[in-house]
């Protein structure tokens, strides 16, 4: 196969637009003597001639015309590589893969990718729902760039491998059966329900969570549930099976349940990004992470949103 020079076509094309070697050389600030040695090098490589006399000047060959309606064809693609280059290194080009645990899908990613594809289409967004410990193992292995998950379920901020973003704090709010005697009880406290039957997960950081938020408020909940999506605990609570801690990122579009804000307590989860140490400068995931940051601070502005 031909190996093609790139700086050799272009001083053939130049000649092609300029007419004479003297013009091409002052265009490309060679000499004359540079440009004839290039062209007869490029005709060896080639295989063929590319120039032929005419009275004291040269004209292009036949070969030469087809050799340049392929070199104006592998232009045009260099064209576009350098543009896709440019918007690339300002962020405006790349795909990025996320694993993200699934309340964080609906609330944090979907409006980040909306606003990504108004503001910088070219920036592709790949997204995979995860639980928290296969979401680490596939940042480590490369098959996600970016993964979101909560700081509980997250490798400690000392693990080399990952850098870590806070994207927010997301409150803990209870809910009740909407016929519960303290569903519209004034300044709720959850020592006020240590005497209820409460529903959250069987294992796992968040059975530690919600615990963990019981006893600081100084009771120890009876578990009379176990489950582990939100769907299946608020259609108990709504079914006067139990009270449950629900986060604000699922509590602000909870419906059938009773949903108090415990400004007392003020349990809280925290929500982290996090990328293989290094990749958080590429600026396609830098964008995303931007992206991700916003809808964050939006909803830290406007907390029922």
């Amino acid at each position: 196969m031909t190996e093609w020079d790139i700086k050799k076509l272009r001083i053939l094309r130049t000649l092609a637009e300029r007419g004479t070697v003297t013009a091409t050389a002052e265009a490309l600030h060679m000499t004359p003597s540079a440009v004839s040695q290039q062209l007869t090098n490029l005709a060896r490589q080639v295989g063929v001639p590319l120039l032929e006399a005419h009275g004291r000047r040269v004209r292009l060959t036949d070969a030469a015309q087809l050799v340049l309606r392929h070199a104006d064809a592998v232009f045009a693609q260099l064209e576009r590589a350098d543009a896709e280059l440019a918007g690339y290194q300002a962020g405006d080009v790349g795909e990025v893969r996320i694993g993200a645990f699934s309340t964080a899908v609906p609330v944090l990613v979907v409006p980040a990718v909306a606003a990504l594809r108004a503001a910088h289409p070219g920036v592709g967004v790949r997204v995979r729902e995860t639980e928290a410990a296969e979401s680490y193992e596939l940042l480590s292995a490369g098959t996600v760039d970016l993964a979101l998950s909560l700081a509980a379920h997250a490798p400690t901020a000392r693990d080399a491998r990952f850098t870590r973003i806070t994207l927010l704090e997301d409150p803990l709010d209870v809910a009740l059966p909407p016929d519960h005697p303290l569903a519209r009880a004034p300044d709720l406290r959850l020592a006020d329900l240590s005497g209820d039957p409460w529903i959250y997960g069987g294992s796992g950081p968040w059975q530690e969570i919600a615990r963990t938020a019981c006893e600081a408020a100084g009771f120890v909940p009876e578990q009379a549930h176990t489950a582990a999506g939100w769907t299946a605990i608020l259609s108990m609570v709504e079914a006067g099976m139990g009270v449950a801690l629900v986060p604000r990122m699922v509590s602000s579009r909870a419906a059938g349940v009773a949903v108090r804000v415990l400004a007392h307590d003020r349990p809280t989860r925290h929500v982290i990004a996090a990328t293989r140490r290094g990749a958080e400068s590429a600026p396609a995931l830098a964008r995303v992470v931007r992206a991700l940051q916003d809808v964050a601070a939006l909803r830290t502005a406007s907390p029922q949103a």
